[in-house]
């Protein structure tokens, strides 16, 4: 992420009033970020990690995934690289709908770390997301297809190859390993 110029101290409903940019930009500790624009492989992880989520959880109404979603929660508005609910923590408005605004933590943030983003600014959303009630956090690292696995009052576990990733909770009969998500980056 860079910082992009922001007055001192830019209150969080100041921030929300900005118009949104692309790629998207973070509201943490008074400072806009604007996060790195996604290259191939983050793209790819990205949307295949969110469908086969949703593959697993939507069918039965157990949880949902979102990309790219804006999460305003606890004096912070973030933007996880994927985002998943549970079902009955969706928001929604008076028609049963989804709502716009998404004024609370996710359940699970996956983060996938793109080429000249800082490892240390991710990883504080994920540990500021689990101080707040989040199960789990994943980074991703493309680069050394590793992921970082992040959970409340834990230490942090780095994953890679074979060995199979904790997933939600609530999606505890899915299985999947590192090599699965890595995988997605072939086309062969």
């Amino acid at each position: 992420m860079t910082s992009v110029q922001s007055p001192p101290k830019l209150s969080l409903t100041e921030f929300l009033e900005l118009p949104e940019t692309k790629p998207a930009s973070e509201y943490i500790n008074g400072q806009i970020y604007q996060k790195p624009m996604p290259k191939g492989k983050h793209s790819r992880l990205q949307i295949r990690l969110a469908t086969q989520i949703n593959h697993v959880g939507e069918p039965d109404r157990i949880a949902s995934a979102f990309t790219e979603l804006r999460c305003t929660f606890g004096g912070r508005s973030i933007v996880p690289d994927i985002a998943v609910f549970s079902w009955q923590r969706i928001p929604v408005d008076a028609d049963g709908e989804i709502e716009n605004n998404f004024e609370i933590y996710p359940d699970w943030t996956i983060e996938i770390l793109s080429p000249n983003q800082s490892p240390i600014r991710v990883i504080d959303n994920i540990l500021f997301c689990l101080d707040r009630g989040t199960e789990l956090g994943w980074l991703i690292d493309p680069q050394e297809r590793m992921i970082m696995v992040l959970k409340p009052e834990k230490q942090p576990e780095i994953k890679r190859g074979e060995e199979t990733l904790p997933v939600l909770n609530l999606l505890k009969d899915w299985q999947i390993s590192v090599q699965d998500v890595f995988s997605w980056l072939s086309l062969n």
